[in-house]
This record gives C-alpha cells, sequence and structure tokens, in this order.
C-alpha cells in the first residue's frame, strides 16, 4: 500500500465517524501529566553491571470532543549512561488522533504525526470483539525515521508495519491472552505472545517472541497504575503520568519485533481506546480513575 493510498483511507475513515459515536468522557479538557521513562541495558565493556537511561516525560493532552485529541510528550534526561545521542532535551511525540465505532463489534483509532520510537507517520489500530472473552486486532503503521535527538534526522515515509492477532479474556480470573504476528519496524517478520493477569492497578504479563533476524526471546512487564486513583475533573488538569511500565527481555535485542506508541500513556492494561468506546477485556473491571466534578465556587 502507498503512503497516498494510505493517506486516503485515514481520511475516508475520518469523515465516515458519525457512523456510530459514544458519549465523550471529558470533551474540551485539558490534561498536563509527568512521568518517567526508565531504561537500562547489559554492557560488558565497563566495571557497571548495566547502563542506565532515565527520562521525565512531561506531556499533555487536549480532548477535543468527539474523540478527538491532541498528545506530546517530551522527554528531559536525567541519568544518562547510553552515550551523548540521549542527553539532549527533545520532542518525543506529537500526535492527533481519532477514535470511532462502526456497529456494535468493531472499534478502530487512527493517528498521526511524530510517534514514539522516533517515528513519524500514519497509524490505524482496530479491534473486533466476537464475543465477551475473544477478539481480534490489527495495526497497521506507514511511517519513517525521525529524530530530534543528534539534530534533525528523517527518512521518506515509506515502512509499512502490520500486526494481527487474536486475544483472548479470562473474566474470573482477570487475565488476558494474546498472539500477534507480522511485519514490524526493521523490516524483520515475527509473532509475539503475551499473557497478563491484572490485579487492582497492577498489571503482571510474561511474554515470548520470535523474528526471522532477532531470532527467540522472551521476559516480563509490569504495569503499574499510578495514585491518585480519585480525581478532580477540571477543564485543565495537572497530575502525574496515568502508569508506569517496565520490560525486561532476556535478549534486549531493541531491533527485533519493534513497535512504537502512538500515545505518551499507551499501556497493555488500558489497550488502544477509551474504556467506554465498546467495553471490552480490562474495560469491564473497576476502573483505576474516578472523578468528581468541581465544585462550583459562589
Amino acid at each position: 500500500m502507498t503512503m497516498r493510498k494510505l493517506l486516503m483511507v485515514f481520511l475516508f475513515l475520518a469523515a465516515v465517524a458519525p457512523i456510530r459515536l459514544f458519549a465523550q468522557t471529558k470533551p474540551g479538557t485539558v490534561d498536563i501529566f509527568m512521568g518517567a521513562d526508565f531504561n537500562y541495558r547489559d554492557i560488558y565493556f565497563n566495571n557497571r553491571v548495566y547502563d542506565v537511561l532515565l527520562n521525565l516525560t512531561p506531556g499533555i493532552k487536549w480532548n477535543m470532543g468527539h474523540r478527538w485529541e491532541v498528545a506530546a510528550q517530551v522527554l528531559v534526561p536525567v541519568v544518562n549512561q547510553y552515550g551523548d545521542r540521549y542527553k539532549k532535551v527533545r520532542l518525543n511525540m506529537a500526535v492527533l488522533s481519532k477514535q470511532l465505532a462502526v456497529g456494535q463489534h468493531w472499534k478502530m483509532k487512527l493517528s498521526g504525526g511524530l510517534f514514539g520510537s522516533e517515528r513519524y507517520g500514519l497509524d490505524w489500530k482496530n479491534m473486533v470483539a466476537f464475543n465477551p472473552w475473544l477478539a481480534m486486532t490489527a495495526q497497521v503503521g506507514l511511517t519513517g525515521h525521525c529524530s530530534m535527538a543528534a539534530g534533525w534526522e528523517a527518512s521518506p515515509m515509506r515502512r509499512l508495519t502490520v500486526q494481527v492477532g487474536p486475544e483472548v479474556y479470562l473474566h474470573r480470573w482477570n487475565t488476558q491472552l494474546s498472539v500477534r504476528g507480522g511485519r514490524y519496524l526493521y523490516g524483520d517478520y515475527g509473532v509475539v505472545g503475551e499473557g497478563y493477569r491484572h490485579f487492582k492497578h497492577v498489571s503482571v504479563g510474561v511474554y515470548v517472541s520470535y523474528s526471522n533476524k532477532g531470532k527467540e526471546d522472551a521476559g516480563f512487564k509490569v504495569i503499574l497504575m499510578l495514585p491518585p486513583y480519585r480525581r478532580t475533573a477540571r477543564k485543565v488538569n495537572i497530575r502525574p503520568a496515568s502508569n508506569f511500565r517496565l520490560t525486561y527481555s532476556v535478549e534486549a535485542n531493541g531491533y527485533a519485533n519493534a513497535t512504537y506508541f502512538t500515545d505518551p500513556e499507551q499501556n497493555e492494561r488500558t489497550g488502544w481506546f477509551d474504556r467506554d468506546l465498546l467495553p471490552w477485556g480490562t474495560d469491564t473491571m473497576t476502573p483505576d480513575f474516578t472523578f468528581k466534578e468541581k465544585e462550583a465556587t459562589r
């Protein structure tokens, strides 16, 4: 699929958004938040066991209504043992996105802009829920490289990525299983299987993967939803980031089965979509965050 064709699909789907819209939770609000991005890697040529890279991640989201959203995030290095390339304060994400549902079972999210993993372009996420425990997901992206770490670096939007596969949610145990395969960021083909057990405010998961370039890999992920869990809904909200996410990989190969995020707070617990848009999986759990309206001043 060429860039022009993918752009035409993106614009068409945004245009037909009124097919089915759901109540917007907080139209017109702005969220300003702060999180942390923790990275580490095995090293073999100095006295440290690991190299560490710790960034602060201030971000902003503007909920424009009708499920349109603008989001941006900046990386601010605090601890950097990765080298000069990672020492600059730089823009990490700047994304315009739109969510919509078609009928009672299909929901999608279209995004365009600067994504994570130093990518920019267009992204189309989909989920079709067949029943309360079985769904199919698909993600298609057309991206190029874009980095502000060492000056301005960019390449044309020519990298097509596709991942597709089923998800199973076992409500009795709040357990989610998924398998996705396809073409990834660096042109490799692979498959990733994941399993998560969701607890109150915490999700713990394991994964195994195979890539024709990186071969076998495995690891675990921990997602911690950050307090306060009771929040006041204002037009402008200043808060911590919604979650802290940690991934450990046995092989630590950043070029195998690599993908990108299109939301500064994206994580496997909350998924790709608003929880009230055709709720499925963890959307049906007790919400991590509840909101109260700010009392009017006299």
